[in-house]
């Protein structure tokens, strides 16, 4: 309840003013950002201006501030902590995982139909090459059998990889 802020009033859904103020606030909000965004330019402007990467890390910069500075309580971390560490079980790792996981990806590879996994995957290079939907692609080249790599190998052949905008 501290943390939502929802103790700041003495009856929060009596008459329901509080709850509707806030919903107000929040609507009035997102209008004002999405204003800031249309005038970037729209979306895409405004993601390849970095405004987007800049809006998270500004936010998460303040956030840990607040946590931080305990105007921001968060339960368990900087209010009503456990004395007492918590016993944290380590997760032990198959050292025969990574070789039994290719033996399998090689099974698979093998007792697939390799003539539907080109087909899937031209399928869906022609779908990224166009404005299609490519899920239902992506999909088909599940069923398939197609690898992620192959997935992401056909996209970004297409698209090519993505590169964070340089912020200054």
């Amino acid at each position: 309840a501290e943390e939502s802020g929802v103790t700041n009033t003495i009856d929060p859904l009596g008459g329901s003013f509080f709850v509707e103020a806030q919903t107000d606030r929040m609507e009035k909000d997102a209008y004002a950002y999405f204003q800031r965004i249309q005038d970037l330019g729209g979306v895409i402007p405004a993601l390849e201006k970095g405004f987007m990467q800049s809006e998270i890390s500004d936010a998460a910069y303040r956030y840990q501030r607040e946590i931080d500075e305990h105007r921001r309580k968060i339960v368990g971390v900087n209010a009503y902590m456990d004395d007492k560490p918590a016993a944290i079980p380590i997760l032990r790792m198959d050292p025969n995982g990574y070789t039994r996981q290719v033996a399998r990806l090689n099974d698979v590879r093998k007792t697939r139909d390799s003539g539907r996994v080109g087909q899937t995957l031209d399928a869906l290079r022609i779908a990224c090459e166009g404005t299609e939907n490519t899920m239902p692609y992506i999909l088909d080249c599940v069923r398939a059998y197609c690898t992620l790599g192959e997935i992401i190998g056909v996209m970004t052949k297409v698209f090519g990889k993505y590169e964070e905008p340089t912020m200054i």
